[in-house]
């Protein structure tokens, strides 16, 4: 049970002058905020990411430290966590995450981002683990609670309906009530009730017309009032604009990405405006309660300090966490006739195609960037395990120009530029000149290397290409342009598959891509998120059959970007206003009820064996029920399958969607072993959000439960009433 510190709060806030206060609201460096010494109150230190504590900076400065004691673990992005559908390994990933965060001296790890992926082109997909709510909500709670057990807080993230990058700053997201109770609101209420996260940071975007860090609506009326949250609101950096709104709303730390930390709005203008009468001493007061409030709850403070736990990073348990959850997080999205695990034994030669073979993914992304102890690539991966009786011969297939030189300002100084003003557009203006000019060089390479990589697939027995995307395209602050392979590589696969029928394709990527020139014609294609410091070796494992895949995607992949609601309707990626006009119907919700086919279904992923799925049970009480369904491995792998429970309201009063994920769980069986699989169904999970009487409401009447291997491949149904 939590300690009550109220009284030791209000001792100490009885005893700070106005400008110590000042100084605890607001950055004083770009990771933390000012100390009171003279009461032993620390500074709040804080680090990127949600992939491993970033790299240490200079105090006022984005200039890289330099030494050599900030490499750290290098973990699975959310996507690649959330593509295990195993809340075990989201714990365990967050116990990691928050160990390292503790063992840098950091108390606030800006991590997990839990947005909903609304569109596939958003720059920071990435970073988001889902298009379904309750994915969200089920991978983000014990990942929250994994990171808090190091007396660490997590800092959720981005608070709220974040789904783009383009305009980030200045863009008003307009989403009705129930759309955002349902889909965009659900992670981060459950991040508050079940997690009970310490810290929960502010968006860029405004919502519904006033800006997320200053919006009284999602800060005060829903998050404080609502949900019952006294933990610290920090702001993302840049994301306050004005002083007095900033201050009278349940915001609580401004941080930013200027070194100009006394003209922060809660900085010098929050004291003008405080000793003017315009703004009441006593909501800094607040803001205060709630920063002192998590530093007793991370033992920063009082008597306890001695009690915080010591962190540590780069253990060799560490390692083995992430080499774990990356393995569990590939996934396989199509094997004809078996064609994958290939079998090494005999294997004489064997070629390996495609930059992504050999490319870092660890160093890039945005903020997400990680200074990587070390990253195993494919490339290597395949050699390691292989283990030098087969020759593996490299080409790189397709050619990735180089960037353009960005010049000594650090992208995060610039990423607060005015992006209508005149001179950022003629930067952009600038940049695609640029890329002009060289275009037709980079065609005649990509030419050179094509028919090298042709050459060689032809010769060899097995033939792997490993391509996909990489952080010029899955990064922060810029969103996709469309859904295809950048660098040719539909040519390369086209051609390669030509060459050598039995190519086996291996993506790596952070967003869905389009298939369809290849995807029938290929018969094994293996697909992974930014899995971490041990991603490579993962990848080889399941191709070379030393782990059986299982790994689902928590995403729908279209058919083509056309396919996607958002396409339909022209809402993403606008300037100065973006209307979520398909509300509820998100990822599979759409397609399911647009009766449109995508390229790989959510929730899809198939493994080595085969799963059988029978005798299914549903005990209902009142409005909760608990399902029971045996699953068996029938074939002669073990392996791990996933079972998904779906909820559909046969007889609601209001549209609703096909069907819904409702819970899910993960068994691992030996060949033959037959195991029941239990999820339990809440009230909630029948309900949906009535804009009438403002709460969530499960109506009585039949509702038909759905047990399955993906949202497309439903083994069992039972209808039920609920009373």
């Amino acid at each position: 049970m939590e300690k009550n510190f109220e009284k030791q709060i209000e001792d100490l806030l009885g005893q700070l002058t106005l400008d110590e206060k000042i100084g605890m609201v607001h950055g004083a460096g770009l990771f933390r905020t000012e100390g009171v010494e003279r009461l032993g109150i620390p500074p709040l230190k804080s680090s990127d990411g949600p992939m491993g504590v970033r790299n240490e900076f200079d105090n006022a400065h984005w200039i890289t430290v330099g030494t050599t004691d900030d490499y750290v673990s290098y973990l699975p992005s959310n996507s690649a966590l959330a593509a295990t559908w195993n809340k075990e390994r989201a714990k365990e990933a967050g116990r990691v995450l928050g160990e390292e965060t503790r063992g840098r001296g950091k108390d606030v790890i800006l991590a997990p981002g839990i947005n909903i992926k609304r569109d596939p082109l958003c720059g920071r997909n990435f970073e988001y683990m889902s298009e379904d709510p309750k994915l969200v909500e089920e991978l983000a709670v014990p990942l929250i609670e994994g990171i808090q057990e190091n007396d660490v807080a997590a800092c959720v993230k981005h608070f709220a309906a974040n789904s783009q990058e383009t305009d980030r700053l200045w863009v008003d997201t307009v989403v009705d009530e129930r759309t955002l109770r349902e889909i965009y609101l659900p992670g981060f209420e459950a991040a508050v009730k079940k997690a009970d996260t310490y810290s929960l940071m502010g968006a860029y975007n405004l919502l519904n017309g006033a800006h997320c860090c200053e919006n009284k609506v999602l800060l005060d009326q829903i998050l404080r009032k609502e949900w019952g949250y006294d933990g610290t609101v920090i702001s993302d950096w840049g994301g306050v604009h004005k002083t007095k709104e900033a201050a009278e709303c349940s915001l609580d730390v401004e941080m930013s990405i200027t070194d100009n930390f006394d003209e922060y709005a809660l900085a010098d203008p929050l004291r003008e405006a405080v000793k003017k009468g315009e703004v009441s001493e006593s909501s800094i007061d607040e803001k205060v309660r709630n920063i002192l409030r998590m530093m007793f709850r991370l033992k920063m403070i009082g008597e306890q300090t001695l009690e915080r736990k010591a962190g540590a990073y780069n253990t060799p348990e560490h390692r083995q966490t992430i080499l774990e959850t990356a393995r569990e997080s590939v996934v396989l999205l199509k094997n004809k006739n078996g064609r994958l695990p290939i079998k090494k034994e005999g294997l004489k030669k064997i070629a390996v195609i495609g930059c992504n073979a050999e490319q870092i993914h660890s160093n890039g992304g945005g903020s997400a960037e990680i200074k990587a102890l070390y990253e195993i690539s494919p490339l290597m991966g395949m050699k390691m395990t292989l283990g030098g009786n087969t020759e593996v011969v490299f080409a790189r297939g397709y050619y990735i120009p180089e960037r353009e030189p960005e010049g000594e300002a650090n992208w995060q100084e610039a990423s607060l530029e005015d992006q209508k003003s005149e001179e950022y557009k003629a930067k952009i203006r600038e940049k695609e000149e640029w890329e002009k000019q060289r275009e037709a060089e980079n065609a005649l390479k990509r030419k050179e290397l094509l028919e090298e990589a042709v050459k060689l697939a032809a010769s060899c027995e097995e033939v792997i290409f490993v391509g996909g995307l990489d952080h010029e395209f899955d990064i922060e602050g810029r969103d996709r342009p469309d859904m295809k392979l950048p660098y040719g590589q539909e040519e390369l696969i086209e051609a390669l598959l030509n060459a050598n029928p039995n190519t086996v394709l291996a993506f790596v990527a952070g967003s869905p891509i389009e298939m369809n020139r290849f995807r029938d014609k290929a018969k094994a294609i293996v697909w992974c998120y930014y899995a971490g410091m041990e991603s490579g070796k993962a990848l080889a494992e399941v191709l070379f059959g030393k782990i059986n895949p299982s790994g689902k995607l928590p995403e729908t992949f279209a058919m083509k970007y056309e396919d996607c609601v958002t396409a339909k309707n022209g809402e993403f990626g606008k300037e100065g206003r973006v209307e979520f006009k398909e509300g509820i119907y998100v990822g599979y919700r759409y397609f399911e009820k647009e009766k449109i086919e995508p390229a790989f279904c959510f929730g899809h992923g198939l493994s080595y064996t085969e799963f059988a799925y029978k005798d299914m049970e549903v005990s209902v009480q009142g409005k909760t029920a608990e399902v029971t369904v045996s699953v068996q491995n029938t074939g002669k792998l073990a392996g791990a399958e996933t079972v998904q429970v779906y909820v559909a309201d046969k007889e609601a009063s209001v549209d609703r969607p096909i069907k819904e994920l409702k819970g899910f769980s993960k068994v691992f069986l030996e060949p033959g072993e037959s195991r029941k699989v239990t999820v339990s169904l809440a009230e909630r999970d029948f309900a949906f959000y009535d804009t009438d009487q403002k709460e969530f409401v499960a109506e009585a009447g039949e509702f038909e439960i759905l047990a399955g291997a993906s949202a497309a491949d439903i083994r069992l149904k039972q209808t039920i009433a609920i009373g």
